[in-house]
């Protein structure tokens, strides 16, 4: 069995210490990135003269081969190749002769992976932006035939007061806003070039790291080279910022499930994100949104493993860093599928109950608070206003009734500055529109909030 180290070491690994330290069984998803770091790393060093130009377009030509064996499925991979770097170098050497053995001057495996993750991670970031935006326009769609849809607005899982669903739906389209700028400036620091950091020191060869880093679209280089091949801050904080798009994600498949209950039923699902029961025929079940509840918690405990596994590293790299990845690629795959299904979902896969959230605002005293601002317009200090509407509420309970069901006499018996006006005032849709002030889900705010949102999703 080959060995990627030097001949320090007389013998071979044991078959299952083979096994255990190999990576490259998740590690070759970074082949695409290994390769273009290595294209940029041979042409540096042609460029600073460390080998030539003609050796450099050897380098490429190989690399570029190895990169078409492998989208066409014919790159050998096995496991005593260890890692993508491993596997690239000795495939290089096959095809080119000696000059492959040169592609890792002024190199280490260390500054190396770093630059593959971060150039993983920079484009995925960036897919997962457009994916938010994608949501995002999801969501404004939905706004827009909404605005004078109502639905109860909870506090405490309780009903407090009736609101716009366009509203509801635009508190998601702001959450997810903040996802997208959050990953943006994750992606500042994700955008930071390793490379020629080497193990840990630097090197003595005349390098250009700017070189590099501008081949490879990095925005900065890293000033110091331990820091440059331990750092994992940024994977730590991808992981913080994905936890967050799921608990928002997650947040709102809570709502979902709700909404389809029998009891609630504001929504309907449609077959094409629903699934039944395998014995109770009648059942249609909102898997999209429970499994999309269910995958946050692998995300959070991604995060919480990346933690644990830096936070007694000494500097520098250490091979706990190798555990780095498969958490870092399932928590990208995660958050890319439950976006999409999230997408599809709002889509095609469930259908708002305007009749039933109408009847649904009619049958509460979710209008309360209305009562108790009517009488602030009549001069009622508020807080008398506030005790005088839990009298009223009270009395409705007793005589089983709803607010609009009391008599103006049983209003008046309550408070004098009652009047007719009093009945227009707590109808859901008064109460709704009445409620104007920015950031409100009054009708002619939450049209304003589209307008905002429409020109967010206009802006690069």
């Amino acid at each position: 069995m080959s060995q990627t180290w030097s001949q320090r070491f007389d013998g071979t690994l044991h078959p299952a210490i083979v096994e255990f330290n190999a990576s490259i069984s998740f590690d070759i998803q970074l082949i695409e990135y290994d390769l273009d770091g290595s294209i940029a790393h041979a042409q540096m060093l042609a460029h600073t003269g460390i080998i030539s130009g003609d050796e450099a377009g050897q380098l490429v030509a190989g690399l570029q081969q190895i990169r078409q064996e492998h989208r066409d499925g014919h790159l050998p991979i096995s496991l005593d190749l260890e890692d993508v770097h491993f596997a690239v170098e000795k495939r290089l050497i096959a095809i080119v002769g000696d000059v492959g053995k040169k592609l890792h001057t002024a190199r280490s495996r260390n500054d190396q992976v770093g630059t593959d993750t971060r150039l993983y991670l920079r484009a995925q970031i960036d897919l997962i932006r457009q994916q938010l935006r994608d949501w995002q326009q999801v969501l404004l769609h939905l706004a827009k035939e909404n605005v004078e849809t109502l639905i109860p607005g909870y506090t405490h899982l309780q009903r407090a007061q009736p609101i716009s669903l366009a509203h509801h739906l635009l508190a998601y389209f702001e959450m997810a806003d903040r996802d997208w700028e959050r990953l943006g400036d994750v992606r500042k620091r994700v955008n930071i070039s390793p490379l020629g950091c080497g193990a840990l020191a630097g090197t003595t060869l005349k390098i250009d790291r700017a070189f590099t880093a501008d081949l490879l679209n990095f925005a900065d280089i890293y000033a110091n080279s331990l820091d440059g091949v331990s750092d994992r801050d940024f994977v730590i904080e991808f992981l913080g910022a994905a936890s967050i798009i799921m608990v928002h994600l997650s947040r709102l498949a809570e709502e979902v499930i709700f909404w389809a209950t029998q009891e609630a039923g504001f929504i309907k699902l449609t077959d094409r994100c629903a699934t039944g029961s395998s014995i109770m025929p009648q059942k249609k079940n909102p898997d999209v949104a429970e499994l999309v509840r269910g995958k946050t918690g692998r995300v959070f405990g991604h995060l919480q493993a990346m933690l644990t596994i830096m936070k007694g590293l000494p500097l520098a790299y250490n091979k706990d860093l190798q555990e780095d990845k498969e958490g870092l690629f399932d928590s990208v795959r995660t958050v890319q599928v439950c976006l999409t299904a999230m997408i599809v979902l709002f889509q095609e896969g469930l259908e708002f109950q305007p009749s039933r959230l109408a009847a649904a605002v009619n049958e509460d005293f979710s209008n309360a608070t209305d009562v108790a601002d009517y009488l602030v317009t009549k001069q009622v200090p508020f807080r008398e206003a506030y005790g005088l509407v839990g009298q009223v509420v009270k009395t409705c309970l007793l005589a089983n009734k709803l607010l609009k069901d009391l008599t103006l006499a049983e209003w008046q018996a309550i408070h004098p500055a009652f009047e007719d006006d009093i009945y227009d005032a707590i109808k859901p849709r008064q109460v709704v529109a009445a409620r104007n002030s920015y950031g409100g889900t009054g009708f002619n705010q939450v049209r304003k909030a589209i307008d905002r949102a429409a020109q967010i999703l206009l802006d690069p």
